[in-house]
């Protein structure tokens, strides 16, 4: 009320608004009913004390607007009687959605906003906080039931999820505030919304000052909740880091001087001032009280309100009755400016009232420190909210702390903007903890989906941002980081010569050739010899030679795969392969077929010329040309990409192309080399002056276990292992081959010359039939002769 007078007696001084208008006032009291709030307002409009509808008994100064009231329920029953007569009506305390319906309450405007929209400005701080778990405290009426569906419903669709939604009952029930302190003690909430009158809420507050509570944030869509931690003791405790909203207001030069000499003698008129005086001064009038008590103070009216704390707003401050009287001021300064501007004489003296209410809607002025005051189409103000603070200072004082501000007009997208202090800090309330870069979220079964846990990314994915609900792929070319939160590019590798696994095998293959080359070198110097001579040695030449290409062909595995080396290296490994297995194969047929050759003449003898050993090995290396020309023609080997062995890699690999053709050649090359070890097998026992059935049996017996264990094993490695096991078993097999066959024979001619000659040859022979006839003899069975045979 004092800053209405403030703002009247201001405006009357003014020399640029309205100077030749002086504005009254007078003061109604409404009994706070809605009886009285309409006996007054139709008193206010007929000027009669028992009023007449639609009949005024008096003229004077026309009548401008009426200001009021501040209860919602009282300002609504005034509206719907006003908006008969479009008669302006500006309230400062009337805050109720329904009344910004223009259509049921068409003269009704307001200096502040409705509370639909301060609660959707305090659900924008929570949001803006990013607040993800928490508590809605409501009025259970209409308003409470209103905000905090509206609170529920922005909240939700930001990702805000809501513990518990309590409903304080409008009449004092024990009970029920007692279940919503136990449930609210229970919470891990530590944010509540609140949407309740002072009533209500110190009811709550006195409840949880009983119990443990503590560390909890209270967001409340105006600050008078916070001026109980003025008013009550121990509640600053709970209250502490409250936030609370202000309509933001411009500063009111002298107001501050005005209340300082402010005295009720001034404004007799003023019915409230002498209530505001016993409350400030904590006093009593003397004419009140025919006797004196003992220990009261009495009034004076001289008291001064210069020293007085106020807890909010700060006296400095525009509040909404002083904006109300300026929009009215200005309202019928435009009306006026207007009239003449247009050649319509608009007397200050003689105006009706909806022409005031027309100029009221469209009001819009600034505030000596450059504030627009403005209506919108539903007669709210247009206004921005200060956020306040509750703190304590060093010394235990409760006080408000200015530290942002909420624009309603400024939005991005169905965001409002909020400007904070950069050093503010507030607590955090989340059901569950923030999820790291390089972690998923996983919901909790039954539970809201702001209470989930955090699971690591798999490989292959990633997550680059804070609480991802899943994790994402990583590009084929990319793999994921050590901590999941970003993609590596992948490089290529393949079992290259510098490394040092392929340099090894490398050095192993040339010098297994080089071996190969060196034995064929001591059969060729020594071809005459009677160790080189046994069992033909045209075979023994083309084993060594197809041992050496088996060797050099591991070769064409090291090295960057290209289209050529990838049509060389398998069917090149197969044929070399076959013509040594079959090369092995003609011998083992050659010792065993001269053993069966009892009489000169016999057919069997045809099986042992140099021609029939030679076709066992081009038949046999034949059909196997044919299976390669076949697996070339149709699905020929190609270089691939393999992205799945390796996370980390692509490597560079063979692709087989058909895979039946491929298992089709090496099945016919283990057929091959089981055969032959199945005849060395068998005559393995034949008597043979340099006992190569023996070497044949266990060079095969090597060969036939070393690709044995590489199928497993090929199938079960994974990218460059692939390649080291089938150059391995390459290797491997080369080595049993011409070791097990061609080392003995060189030891006996290098180291053991003597026994390379045709005088051991014959004494070796004597001594062999001499014990085939012991054990012929002892079988009672005819003996047969055998020949040495030498090609």
């Amino acid at each position: 009320m004092n800053s209405f007078v403030f703002a009247i007696e201001e405006i009357n001084r003014s020399a640029y608004l309205l100077p030749n208008v002086t504005l009254g006032f007078s003061i109604r009291n409404s009994g706070d009913t809605v009886h009285g709030a309409l006996h007054e307002t139709m008193s206010f409009l007929t000027r009669q004390e028992e009023p007449i509808p639609n009949y005024t008994c008096q003229h004077g100064s026309p009548q401008a607007a009426l200001v009021g009231d501040t209860r919602s329920s009282l300002s609504v029953s005034m509206a719907r009687l006003l908006g008969l007569y479009k008669f302006p009506q500006v309230s400062y305390g009337s805050s109720l959605p329904i009344l910004s319906d223009k259509i049921q309450f068409p003269s009704f405007m307001r200096t502040l906003t409705s509370d639909l929209t301060s609660s959707l400005a305090v659900t924008q701080l929570i949001i803006h906080f990013q607040w993800s778990w928490v508590i809605i405290l409501a009025h259970d009426d209409d308003f409470g039931q209103q905000a905090s569906s509206l609170a529920i419903q922005e909240l939700s669709t930001a990702g805000v999820c809501i513990e518990y939604t309590l409903h304080v009952p409008s009449h004092e029930s024990l009970g029920k505030i007692e279940e919503i302190v136990q449930k609210m003690q229970k919470s891990t909430a530590r944010v509540v919304l609140v949407f309740l009158s002072n009533a209500n809420f110190q009811l709550i507050l006195y409840g949880l000052l009983d119990v443990p509570v503590s560390g909890q944030v209270w967001v409340s869509k105006d600050t008078l909740h916070m001026a109980l931690a003025l008013t009550i003791p121990g509640i600053s405790q709970v209250l502490h880091s409250t936030f609370g909203l202000l309509y933001h207001s411009s500063r009111a030069t002298g107001f501050p001087e005005f209340l300082a000499y402010l005295r009720p003698s001034q404004t007799p008129e003023d019915m409230f001032i002498k209530k505001f005086w016993e409350f400030t001064f904590d006093c009593t009038w003397p004419h009140q009280s025919s006797t004196v008590t003992e220990g009261v103070q009495l009034c004076s009216g001289n008291e001064s309100l210069k020293n007085q704390q106020y807890a909010l707003p700060e006296v400095s401050k525009i509040d909404a009755a002083y904006t109300a009287v300026y929009s009215i001021a200005h309202a019928l300064q435009d009306m006026i400016t207007h009239g003449h501007q247009h050649g319509k004489v608009t007397d200050s003296q003689d105006f009706q009232p909806w022409q005031l209410l027309l100029a009221l809607r469209k009001v819009h002025f600034k505030t000596p420190d450059g504030i627009k005051i403005m209506f919108d189409a539903n007669g709210d103000l247009v206004t921005k909210f200060d956020i306040f603070q509750g703190q304590k200072t060093p010394e235990g004082a409760f006080h408000l702390v200015h530290v942002g501000m909420i624009d309603p007009q400024i939005s991005l997208g169905s965001k409002m903007m909020v400007h904070l202090k950069e050093d503010l800090q507030v607590p955090t309330s989340v059901c569950s903890e923030s999820c790291l870069p390089g972690f998923s979220q996983v919901p909790r079964l039954g539970t809201p989906h702001c209470c989930f846990d955090c699971r690591p990314c798999p490989e292959g994915q990633f997550a680059d941002q804070r609480d991802m609900k899943s994790c994402l792929l990583c590009p084929k070319e990319q793999y994921s980081s050590h901590m999941r939160d970003r993609c590596l590019p992948r490089t290529e590798i393949f079992l290259a010569f510098e490394e040092p696994l392929g340099f090894m095998l490398a050095l192993v293959a040339l010098f297994l050739a080089g071996l190969a080359v060196l034995v064929l070198g001591v059969f060729l110097k020594h071809r005459d010899s009677p160790v080189v001579r046994a069992n033909n040695r045209s075979l023994s030449y083309l084993l060594l030679l197809s041992l050496c290409l088996c060797a050099l062909c591991a070769l064409l595995f090291l090295g960057r795969p290209s289209v050529s080396t990838c049509l060389l290296r398998q069917t090149t490994f197969a044929v070399a392969f076959t013509v040594a297995v079959s090369s092995v194969l003609a011998k083992t047929l050659t010792v065993v077929l001269a053993f069966r050759v009892t009489r000169p003449g016999d057919r069997i003898r045809v099986c042992l010329s140099p021609g029939a050993s030679t076709s066992v090995v081009l038949i046999a290396s034949f059909m196997q040309v044919v299976l390669c020309g076949v697996w070339l023609a149709t699905s020929p080997p190609f270089p691939d990409r393999d992205m799945i062995s390796e996370p980390q890699h692509i490597v560079i690999q063979c692709q087989e192309g058909s895979g039946t053709i491929f298992f089709c050649v090496l099945g016919y090359l283990g057929f091959l080399a089981v055969g032959t070890f199945s005849v060395a097998f068998l005559a393995r026992g034949l008597p043979d002056v340099f006992n190569e059935t023996k070497f044949l049996t266990f060079s095969m017996l090597l060969f036939c276990s070393v690709w044995t264990a590489f199928m497993p094993l090929y199938h079960s490695a994974r990218g460059k292992s692939t390649v080291t096991v089938e150059i391995f078993s390459i290797l491997a097999s080369t080595a049993g081959l011409l070791g097990g066959i061609f080392i003995p024979k060189c030891y006996i001619i290098l180291l053991k010359p003597g026994r390379n000659t045709a005088a051991w040859l014959r004494r070796g022979h004597q001594s062999q039939q001499e014990r085939q006839s012991e054990m012929l003899q002892r079988r009672c069975v005819p003996k047969s002769t055998p020949q040495s045979f030498m090609i």
